[in-house]
């Protein structure tokens, strides 16, 4: 799921840790921190909280224990609570071993604190092999010549639309900003033209926003790391959502609830969300099942009538973009490195199907496969089952070019900031969500491009100076 916003307060940091798993039955070194030099217990976060996919961390965990002896403490530390939890931990010098499940900007959290140890990280990458792995997942988890994570999994950022509206409309599939202004104008009245993130608080705003600014060029920051959301690329990009939310979709703040349910009940022509829609989408999933009148007496009535674009373009876009997230294992800085490192190689080698299918939806593998069959986890993936109450595989639902656009997901993933240098901006920035309160401001009235873009570059720069 998208990342949530970060509260600031220490005391609902501590709240959020939630020990989950206590695997093989021992501390692990102690409260909830890390193994303490013992090199037959680690400590490991784990972001994947909700409880079907923590019981089956477990069984994966069970099994790393009874191969190599290594018993393990699962911790489930809620995304929007992370920084905090973080800061918690290191002051109390209570670090876990091991870090998982968080996305890109936790890494450079961890990394801007001196909390990895980037030796033990690039000796997993050494013994699975360099070149199994997404080229360019290893550079949204690299910082010059330090690997900070291993990346483990990707979720894409997708714009879902109905086909069968964009077919009796004579429409192209939306894929550029022209194309999206035009279906948006031309089915907008029975149903909204589209549906996107607005909510001023909510990390879900600044991904749908960042996927489509990236497609015009628009940059938070240049190479030498000045902050760039005033660019002209950018203002050209705010005035386009200011488009398409004031003329054309519905009235109110949506957030990542509301966005769905509005595509869900069939009143939306175009939607924004990550793959994690499409297992809910195909109706396998009791508490977020399409709604649309005709999804009434055919369940796959929608999944059957949407169709996907990853890459989208604007104007004064270069290239095509496409935002998506990459999530990783990282060791810390006070971990006992060799179990560590056995169980971040675990996970990726042995544990790693098991993983993945946890939510295949949006655990697509980066880790392609082995020396020895480097297609193997990529054709896994394909053959696992979605889904939370009822199970299938996607291509159950969805037409093969589907499946090829999230497969090749993160070769393309562009991502504000990062590749940069400035991960550690982008850490910082999440705290106080500039882009989403300026796009609040924007899609309300409060103000004009222009003024949301100068807005968001003003904030970055004042969290930019506090940081040096």
């Amino acid at each position: 799921m998208p990342t949530l916003t970060r509260p600031s307060a220490v005391a609902a940091a501590l709240l959020s840790l939630l020990v989950v798993a206590a695997c093989g039955g021992d501390d692990g070194g102690g409260g909830s921190g890390g193994g303490g030099g013992d090199a037959n217990s680690i400590v490991v976060w784990t972001g994947d909280t909700i409880p079907d996919r923590v019981a089956a961390t477990e069984e994966i965990i069970a099994a790393f224990t009874e191969s190599t002896g290594i018993k393990v403490k699962l911790v489930g530390v809620e995304e929007d609570q992370f920084n905090q939890a973080l800061t918690s931990a290191a002051a109390a010098g209570d670090l876990p071993d091991v870090v998982g499940s968080q996305p890109l900007a936790a890494v450079r959290t961890l990394s801007a604190n001196d909390l990895v140890n980037t030796e033990a990280t690039a000796a997993v990458i050494e013994s699975l092999g360099e070149d199994t792995f997404s080229e360019r997942s290893l550079e949204l988890t690299r910082d010059g010549d330090e690997q900070l994570s291993v990346p483990s999994d990707a979720w894409s950022q997708l714009l879902y639309y109905r086909t069968d509206l964009f077919e009796a409309a004579g429409l192209q599939p939306p894929e550029t900003y022209e194309d999206i202004l035009a279906a948006a104008e031309a089915l907008d009245g029975d149903v909204a033209g589209f549906v996107g993130a607005t909510t001023p608080g909510d990390a879900f705003t600044a991904q749908t926003f960042e996927h489509l600014a990236l497609a015009n060029g628009c940059e938070l920051v240049d190479e030498d790391g000045e902050v760039t959301i005033d660019s002209d690329q950018c203002v050209e990009a705010f005035g386009f959502y200011q488009d398409l939310i004031g003329n054309y979709s519905v009235a109110g703040t949506q957030d990542v609830d509301t966005v769905r349910a509005a595509y869900f009940a069939g009143e939306a022509a175009m939607a924004i969300w990550s793959t994690f829609l499409l297992d809910e989408l195909a109706g396998l999933r009791n508490d977020a099942l399409p709604s649309c009148p005709k999804c009434k007496d055919d369940p796959g009535f929608l999944a059957a009538n949407t169709g996907v674009v990853a890459l989208l373009q604007g104007p004064n876009g270069d290239e095509p973009a496409q935002f998506g997230e990459v999530s990783s294992w990282a060791i810390t800085s006070t971990a006992s490195a060799e179990p560590s490192q056995q169980f971040v190689e675990y996970m990726l080698s042995d544990g790693y199907v098991d993983w993945i299918a946890i939510a295949p939806e949006g655990k697509f593998p980066v880790r392609s496969g082995t020396a020895d069959n480097p297609t193997e986890y990529v054709e896994a993936w394909q053959g696992l089952d979605v889904g939370v109450d009822s199970k299938a595989p996607l291509s159950d639902f969805y037409p093969q070019e589907v499946i090829d656009i999230i497969q090749s997901g993160a070769d393309n993933f562009s991502r504000w900031g990062i590749t940069q240098g400035q991960g550690d901006l982008i850490g910082a920035s999440l705290g106080e969500l500039p882009v989403p309160k300026a796009i609040g401001e924007l899609t309300g009235g409060g103000t004009d491009p222009e003024g949301a873009a100068n807005q968001a570059a003003e904030a970055l720069r004042g969290i930019q100076d506090g940081l040096q």
